[in-house]
């Protein structure tokens, strides 16, 4: 928490820049722009954090993987569906998606790195 807690949040910060500046966000786009970001990292990062070992090579079981990709897939969809109306959720633009998969990749490397760095100390 105290080493991998402040990467969340320096992509937090990221996320809020960048829907405010390059996406020119109002609040309901900035609101579901930051839900769908934050729930893909938080819960993809589950594979990261689940071992102590590189997460390519320690495979999750089945249930984990099918239920940490159907939250992630789920939170992608729910702004194209009724229920955006009712969460406060907008589309957003296709560009978003690209700026998504950058975000998650380089929120993954980096708690990864820290995680390595954080084993071979403490381990």
């Amino acid at each position: 928490m105290i080493f991998i807690g402040p990467v969340s949040s320096i992509f937090d910060f990221l996320t809020f820049f960048i829907m405010l500046r390059i996406f020119n966000a109002g609040a309901v786009l900035f609101h579901t722009g930051w839900f769908v970001e934050s729930l893909a990292t938080q819960t993809l990062v589950l594979f990261s954090i689940r071992t102590a070992g590189n997460p390519l090579h320690s495979r999750p079981s089945l249930p984990l993987t099918l239920t940490t990709l159907l939250i992630v897939l789920v939170g992608f969809v729910l702004p194209y569906t009724p229920l955006a109306g009712p969460l406060g959720f907008t589309p957003l633009p296709a560009l978003y998606f690209l700026f998504l998969a950058g975000m998650i990749m380089s929120y993954l490397l980096l708690v990864e790195l820290v995680k390595r760095r954080l084993m071979r100390r403490y381990a």
